[in-house]
């Protein structure tokens, strides 16, 4: 997550000046406290834990991701020709943002980062995937997490 004042210049004068469009719904819930935020975050880019079974295209599962999971061990099984993973072998951290996660809770901007994080496979239909995705919402849930970093990749 790159913070607008480590972008350089021009750049940074540029996204400052972009206008932001409001929505025009409201959230269906109330917004948690900054402190009192337990996040998680959950990924798209097929990400899966050294050991584990790969997530193959239209995999409709998903993998959960301990925090105290080495970066070394966490692998991306998403494969195909138009899919970029050069970032993501420089930085995990582009796919799964946890050493920013853990920077915000450091520094006091959120309560807790969770303990454990998601990843489904991006390359799957939304709705095959509904099933999984509530079955992870109520697990964090269970876990007090009550916000969620979508990272899409």
């Amino acid at each position: 997550m790159v913070r607008l004042a480590d972008i350089p210049e021009p750049e940074r004068s540029y996204m400052a000046g972009l206008e932001c469009t409001p929505y025009a719904h409201k959230p269906f819930t109330k917004a948690v406290a900054p402190a009192l935020r337990h996040v998680a975050i959950v990924s798209s880019a097929g990400l899966i834990v050294r050991g584990q079974r790969p997530m193959l295209s239209n995999d409709v599962g998903y993998r959960a991701i301990g925090a105290d999971v080495e970066d070394s061990d966490i692998l991306c099984s998403h494969v195909s020709i138009n899919f970029d993973r050069s970032g993501f072998q420089q930085d995990i951290n582009v796919m799964l943002p946890r050493d920013r996660l853990n920077e915000l809770e450091a520094e006091g901007s959120i309560g807790k980062a969770a303990n454990t994080h998601y990843a489904f496979m991006g390359a799957t239909h939304p709705d095959q995937l509904e099933d999984k995705a509530r079955e992870v919402g109520k697990e964090m849930l269970s876990l007090g997490v009550n916000t969620v970093v979508l990272a899409p990749v």
